[in-house]
């Protein structure tokens, strides 16, 4: 598991309601500009600890947030792990 990983959102407004709802669960986050290597409609990010995954996954498909993916970060950039519209069960 990525030390650090990042949401990427195609709107604002998701990413604005996101930050919201993650901080309200009490997880550490990070506001961060969205990577040039990550085409997304945003630019704005969440960064977050990779061991809070669950979580970040269950509040995104519980509270319905639209995201572009999920990416951890390696030596050589951001790799995808989850694009958006996997986290709805």
């Amino acid at each position: 598991m990525e030390d650090e990983m990042l949401i990427a959102f195609d709107s604002t407004q998701q990413a604005l309601r996101a930050e919201m709802l993650l901080e309200y669960a009490e997880l550490e986050i990070d506001i961060f500009p969205t990577p040039k290597e990550i085409t997304a409609g945003c630019a704005i990010s969440i960064q977050f600890e990779g061991e809070r995954l669950a979580e970040v996954r269950h509040i995104i498909a519980d509270q319905k947030i639209e995201i572009r993916g999920i990416f951890g970060k390696n030596n050589e950039g951001y790799v995808l792990i989850e694009s958006g519209g996997e986290h709805h069960e």
